[in-house]
């Protein structure tokens, strides 16, 4: 093979460093406030049941001496709803909810003895509040029932979460 030349292993340069691909993986998670570790995760999106949840964990908080992580899951939709197309691809759809939510939380007074913040994301609940409760340390998550028939049919998120969970999962009715 006159004019080519394949190059011997030694020879090879590495494209990619596995050391700076973590490093950079790292560096594109979201800090988290060192206050916020080891608090309590509660799932919140201003419904009844939410409600109820974020009481409990206030108390929980507040029992454990931590802090109070509240996340807000904003509204994600599949894009084959529109354009008929595979595999489904997701689109943000914009969330004014988060804002309302978390004007609502800074007036209320039942949160003034808890440090707390507003966590807002977009996804799958189940997989959002696990990914939360992962980056804060989180001692637990708390979550309110779904009652009703589309939570029998599709399953609750207080379920779903149940089963797959890395730490204790608190499930308000």
């Amino acid at each position: 093979m006159a004019g080519h030349e394949i190059p011997e292993p030694a020879d090879r340069e590495q494209l990619t460093d596995p050391a700076s691909d973590l490093q950079a993986a790292e560096d594109t998670r979201q800090s988290c406030d060192p206050a916020f570790r080891h608090g309590v995760v509660v799932g919140f999106d201003g419904s009844t049941s939410s409600e109820r949840a974020l009481a409990y964990a206030i108390g929980m908080a507040r029992r454990l001496g931590s802090a109070l992580i509240i996340v807000h899951v904003a509204n994600r939709l599949p894009t084959t709803v529109w354009a008929g197309c595979e595999p489904p691809v997701f689109v943000d759809v914009p969330d004014h909810r988060t804002e309302v939510l978390g004007l609502e939380l800074a007036c209320a007074d039942y949160l003034a003895e808890v440090p707390w913040i507003l966590v807002e994301r977009g996804g799958d609940i189940c997989h959002e509040l696990e990914e939360v409760g992962q980056e804060y340390s989180a001692d637990a998550i708390v979550v309110g029932s779904t009652h009703g028939i589309v939570g029998r049919i599709f399953g609750t998120v207080a379920g779903r979460l149940a089963r797959r969970a890395q730490r204790p999962v608190v499930v308000i009715p």
